[in-house]
């Protein structure tokens, strides 16, 4: 006989009654989310109204930008991708959600995602709009035009460093492929990772950097922030499925995750830089204000290493790519480069801003591969009109629901999907760099629906420094080696999941330096 309960319930007709109970409430949100809920008369999948779970999976398993394309093509420039979420696709969004119009508030960031555990510190991408004005300030001392100009010597080196490595690995395959005709095969994802990777390294830490490229091989960091980026969807899916507290406490007491060894890492590293004392780098500015504590500067500069260097690292690779299927188009960027430079001494900083179909190509390598390749989510905390739909604020659930829940209506702007809209862009699977340079063909194109470092008053700080140092590599690169794609690398972009970045297979590529 089962052990007696209150009410004359025996233990097994308990745990029978909350399951029932449990799977009801499940059947009474799902439904209230589909029917009664204050976004209903938005379109998207039923699944997707009725729960998150769909956009989890999509989350875990790398496609979540892609399904979000497919509902945008199905439904239209507004979806409703889960219960409390929609993803606009618009132009007219990017001003309403991230712009800033004097005497209103911005829209803050979504917490739940910004801040997956409240136990973290704030760092400029999660602090609010008055730490965040504080924290972009301070750390504008390292990303100004004459922080740049320091800089530049330090960048050269390394991307001097990079074509020195790749000669001497293309010389050692031509001796070995001399049959071939072609030079050696090197893995350029790879290769451009490595630089970046010390380059940020340098940049932020201090001149011994990180040995990528001296040693020729990546730095076990740099593996322990892809596992991070890996794990942080699963933790979003997760978290997004209410499981935010056991997660929580797992991350906080345990201290299993590729965060937690990436934290530590750059304490210490932060750590060692406070005792170096001044220098003009990308912390020093932090570092100066007092008032910051190290846990404070630590979760900075932990954005500051993946921001800087995998993001740079895909533009290139994407580049590189692009133009190696595209060969008539490799060949027009031959002769720009090489016909503005006498020498590989010439190619700096300033001499890269005169290439205009160079600048062509990487800002469509951005719209057809953007680095950062999900979006961005904000909450509305009022009543706002977004892309010329109302969007209500914040609001309770009905009470007879087991859980009083609130709903955020946060926005979740997939980049991918705008980026590849044709209300907004001719021909958006085609690699077209002229688009960008005012071809008639492309006249119709809305080329600001493309914002590959956000918009409004908390875009990317690093935009001019991304922008000059993948102008100097690629103009390097291009200068010193003839490029040809590998056959075992013609499919690099199929199947690539996407998760906050690319998940990039080796991109083999053949390198042959030219003669001087």
């Amino acid at each position: 006989m089962n052990p007696a309960w209150p009410y004359g319930l025996g233990l097994v007709n308990m745990v029978v009654f909350g399951l029932v109970a449990g799977i009801v409430t499940i059947i009474a949100r799902g439904l209230y989310n589909a029917f009664l809920h204050p976004l209903r008369k938005y379109p998207g999948p039923f699944l997707h109204r009725m729960t998150t779970l769909p956009r989890a999976i999509h989350l875990i398993r790398g496609r979540l930008p892609f399904e979000v394309k497919s509902l945008h093509d199905r439904y239209g420039p507004v979806v409703r991708i889960a219960p409390d979420e929609l993803a606009f696709s618009s132009p007219q969004a990017w001003r309403d959600i991230y712009g800033h119009k004097a005497g209103q508030e911005e829209f803050p960031k979504y917490a739940g995602v910004y801040r997956a555990f409240k136990h973290m510190p704030v760092s400029i991408v999660t602090s609010d709009a008055t730490e965040h004005g504080l924290l972009r300030r301070l750390l504008a001392v390292g990303f100004s035009d004459r922080a740049m100009r320091e800089q530049e010597p330090i960048i050269c080196s390394y991307v001097n460093l990079l074509v020195s490595r790749l000669k001497d690995a293309a010389q050692t395959l031509w001796l070995l492929l001399i049959s071939s005709k072609r030079g050696g095969c090197q893995d350029m994802t790879e290769w451009y990772t490595r630089t970046t990777f010390d380059i940020i390294g340098d940049l932020t830490f201090g001149a011994e950097g990180f040995g990528c490229l001296k040693n020729a091989r990546s730095h076990p960091w740099v593996r322990l922030i892809t596992t991070a980026i890996r794990q942080q969807a699963v933790v979003l899916a997760l978290i997004s499925l209410g499981l935010r507290g056991p997660i929580a406490w797992v991350h906080k007491t345990l201290g299993v995750f590729a965060d937690n060894d990436h934290n530590r890492i750059v304490k210490e590293k932060v750590a060692q830089r406070i005792k170096d004392g001044e220098r003009s780098d990308l912390l020093d500015g932090l570092i100066r204000n007092k008032e910051l504590s190290l846990e404070k500067l630590t979760s900075n500069a932990a954005v500051l290493i993946p921001a800087g260097s995998e993001t740079t690292a895909t533009l290139l690779s994407g580049v590189t790519y692009f133009l190696t299927t595209h060969v008539d188009m490799l060949r027009r960027l031959e002769n720009e480069v090489r016909s503005a430079f006498q020498s590989d001494e010439e190619i700096t900083f300033a001499s890269v801003t005169n290439l205009s179909f160079m600048l062509a190509c990487l800002n469509e390598t951005m719209r057809f591969y953007p680095p950062l390749v999900t979006g961005l989510p904000r909450q509305t905390h009022k009543d706002a009109i977004i892309s010329g739909e109302f969007v209500p604020r914040g609001v309770s659930s009905p009470p007879f629901l087991s859980t009083l829940t609130v709903f955020p209506a946060w926005r979740n702007w997939e980049k991918y999907a705008i980026n590849h809209d044709e209300r907004y862009w001719k021909n958006p699977e085609e690699f077209a760099p002229t688009r960008w340079m005012g071809d008639p063909e492309y006249k119709n194109d809305q080329l600001d629906a493309m914002q590959p470092f956000s918009a409004g008053p908390r875009n990317c700080i690093g935009r001019n420094l991304a922008y000059a140092e993948a102008r100097l590599v690629l103009a390097k690169i291009v200068y010193n080696f003839d490029m040809t794609l590998a056959d075992d690398s013609r499919g690099w972009l199929n199947d690539q999941k996407a998760f906050t970045v690319w998940d990039k297979p080796p991109l083999n590529i053949h390198l042959s330096p030219t003669k001087p």
